[in-house]
């Protein structure tokens, strides 16, 4: 028995649940999993189902294309461990948190390797047996820093996902474009926000209350893509700016890994600068 998971959005219209179901009853599939939301200002539909049977990937696609408006976009994907990579600088948390899920076989994901402008957090990575690639940034442009990860990254084909664990550089447009809703970031996030060297004693030092975290799809303009997944808990007078610190810390790991599980488990609808996940 094959395992498939249907994504599918399009404009929003009577019958297009009634529609796909009877294709899948047609077709001899056991539905396992269905979830569906309608953006009624935006007029568009949106379905995600997990269904079982015999039928082949393509022809059950077809089928599907048949029954739905010319707009749609239909996948149909086979569950299987998505290929990421990770790219990271000097902070250890978030990469030595997703690299312990991974060898716990939380993710259905292969790291195929770990990227760094730093050598620091090599000994780290060895110990997971996982290549990693030290490319220094020094004297180096940021597109011929990027140049030089691309060749490296060039050795994986069919990668799936890019995995920014506090890697602390902008990329450029041309970069992201490559990978465009392939690259997941996460950050602080306050309120008030803060930004430049150590944020965390700047929410100190104004007394904030609420720490938190976003994970997010990177574009062309800085932390403001497509947000994935968000996490926040409530601090106060009491703390100092170290333990704000770990406390943001804590949030980035657990939103971090949140993000990336919703992502390889081919949860999330990109649309406009939104996402829609089941």
């Amino acid at each position: 028995m094959k395992t498939y998971r249907v994504l599918i959005d399009c404009p929003d219209e009577k019958g297009l649940v009634f529609r796909v179901s009877k294709i899948f009853f047609e077709q001899g599939l056991n539905i396992q999993k269905n979830d569906e939301f309608v953006d009624l200002l935006k007029n568009k539909f949106f379905m995600r189902s997990v269904v079982v049977g015999e039928i082949e990937k393509e022809e059950l696609k077809t089928a599907l294309k048949k029954v739905l408006p010319q707009e749609a976009n239909v996948k149909v994907i086979t569950p299987h461990k998505k290929k990421i990579i990770l790219m990271a600088t000097k902070e250890s948390h978030v990469l030595g948190d997703i690299l312990i899920r991974h060898f716990d076989k939380e993710l259905e994901a292969k790291i195929l390797a770990v990227i760094s402008n730093y050598d620091i957090l090599q000994p780290l990575v060895k110990k997971f047996d996982i290549p990693y690639f030290y490319i220094s940034h020094k004297n180096l442009s940021r597109e011929e820093h990027e140049k030089k990860i691309l060749e490296v990254l060039n050795r994986f084909p069919q990668l799936d996902y890019i995995v920014l664990a506090k890697y602390m550089r902008i990329l450029t447009p041309s970069f992201v474009k490559k990978f465009e809703n392939k690259i997941i970031n996460i950050h602080h996030s306050f309120l008030p926000a803060f930004i430049g060297a150590n944020p965390y004693k700047q929410a100190y030092e104004r007394g904030v209350k609420i720490i938190g975290a976003t994970a997010h799809f990177v574009n062309d303009n800085l932390d403001e893509g497509p947000i994935i997944a968000q996490d926040v808990l409530s601090v106060d007078h009491t703390f100092s700016w170290e333990e704000m610190r770990r406390v943001g810390r804590d949030i980035e790991k657990t939103v971090l890994a949140r993000a990336l599980r919703l992502a390889i488990e081919d949860r999330i609808f990109v649309y406009e600068n939104r996402t829609v996940i089941f």
